[in-house]
């Protein structure tokens, strides 16, 4: 169902809601400033609404018929057959649905997750992230008598298939309550983080630059860093690119679904958040090679070495890394090298145990920025001696085995060879033996006499 009225940009939140409940139907589902009044009727001006109001026209009215001419006016689009009810913002709350023109809390044993991503879709929010009987609250209507059977698919609750319960009552504490995540229809770009850039919003099947006007960027960008989770707002600056959507936010909107917008062609708007930086990594390295990480962290025997290490992704180029020891003042601090920075201790002891962090400090756009990484535990412990022993007489085996291995190849070799070394003598000396009788058989007795003579 779709209503259109004129209204100053106070409390826009309050006034759809106001809307969308004066018409009997769900959710604000959408919202947006329309352009020019083409038919030159004007409207009304509406002032700032409690939220108490049964009718739009409850609230303060500022001049009449023809006060706008030549405003724009508001559009809101709500949700025709279901709504939560009683949340922190548009995607959540207890789940009611609208039968015989009223509405009805949905029993716990009547919803499921498939049930729960038609309603986010249906409402314009992202996926289920929470569903849980009692969440919400109660109400005080009646229960919805049928159980849903949807597929996930369907873009209507209504358009899913039902069945009657088995049960006809649902007990306290089971009217089902949904969180939807909000809708990625923010993000920034061309800053090299996902906390710094030009502003784009999804809209209608595509991405397109906000802009905003100047007394309203501190607002919209107080809006984009809070849904992206990137923390508050750095700066706030008018971007080079043509934009087209143009945002009204009043500042304390959970995500930029909530405020509205109409399409001009005005410069985007450029938003710096205050956690620019991704979170940098710490983690240990013991003299063995061992990595460690994590607040359990390791332990360190007394006397040995260690390094610790921090570093972070490649966002910027420069900066530094400091080292925090808690529990007392030291620190240290050096310059981050390829992103990264060691820290080397030459020799532990009991004054190195506790837990260390690292900071990682940059300036970048004109501003200093800094992100701290997780907590490393570190435990400092007597080296034990039975363990240093068996670690040496470990050392010995193995020296030992080496030793007897090598020994029984090579024996044999050397054996054999001097074996071999004998033989050859032997049958040198039989073989002399043998040529001497020889020539002695051959040669006359004077001869041989002769020869012992000369002997």
């Amino acid at each position: 169902m779709r209503e259109t009225w004129l209204w100053d940009m106070r409390d826009t939140k309050v006034k759809v809601k106001i809307v969308c409940r004066e018409l009997d139907c769900g959710n604000p589902v959408a919202e947006s400033r329309g352009p020019l009044i083409e038919d030159g009727r004007g409207g009304v001006s509406l002032y700032r609404c409690s939220g108490n109001e049964s009718s739009i026209r409850q609230c303060g009215i500022r001049g009449g018929p023809g006060f706008c001419d030549g405003e724009y006016y508001h559009h809101v689009t709500c949700s025709e057959s279901v709504r939560l009810v009683d949340g922190a913002g548009l995607c959540s709350g207890r789940v009611e649905v609208k039968s015989n023109q009223s509405w009805a809390s949905v029993c716990e044993a009547d919803f499921d997750r498939q049930d729960a991503e038609v309603v986010c879709g249906e409402l314009g929010c992202g996926v289920p992230a929470a569903l849980q009987g009692g969440l919400y609250g109660e109400g005080g209507g009646q229960t919805w008598d049928k159980e849903f059977q949807c597929k996930g698919k369907e873009s209507l609750l209504l358009d899913c298939d039902t069945s009657d319960r088995e049960n006809n009552t649902c007990l306290p504490g089971n009217a089902v309550g949904l969180t939807c995540s909000e809708p990625d229809d923010v993000r920034l770009v061309g800053g090299g983080s996902r906390c710094a850039g030009v502003v784009e919003g999804y809209d209608q099947g595509e991405w397109r630059t906000v802009e905003a006007d100047d007394w309203n960027q501190e607002n919209v960008a107080a809006v984009v860093c809070r849904q992206l989770g990137c923390g508050s707002t750095v700066s706030a600056l008018p971007g080079n690119t043509t934009g087209g959507i143009r945002v009204y936010c009043e500042g304390d909107e959970s995500s930029l679904r909530e405020c509205f917008r109409s399409y001009d062609f005005l410069p985007g708007l450029t938003v710096i958040c205050s956690d620019l930086l991704v979170q940098p990594d710490i983690y240990l390295t013991d003299p063995m090679g061992g990595v460690f990480r994590g607040h359990q962290g390791p332990e360190m025997f007394r006397g040995y070495n260690f390094t610790i290490t921090c570093s972070t992704q490649p966002q910027y180029p420069g900066g530094s890394f400091l080292l925090t020891f808690t529990g007392s003042n030291r620190t240290q601090t050096q310059p981050a090298v390829n992103h990264s920075a060691a820290f080397l201790f030459p020799a532990a002891d009991d004054s190195h145990q506790g837990n260390y962090s690292c900071v990682y400090d940059n300036y970048v756009f004109s501003h200093n920025f800094s992100s701290e990484s997780e907590l490393l535990s570190l435990t400092i412990t007597a080296s034990p001696l039975p363990a240093f022993i068996i670690r040496h007489v470990v050392v010995l085996l193995i020296l030992l085995t080496a030793i007897t291995t090598s020994y029984l190849y090579y024996k044999p070799t050397r054996r054999q060879k001097r074996v071999n070394r004998v033989s050859s003598m032997d049958l040198y000396v039989n073989a002399m033996e043998m040529v001497s009788l020889s020539s002695r058989a051959e040669a006359g007795p004077g001869e041989e006499r002769a020869a012992q003579g000369t002997e």
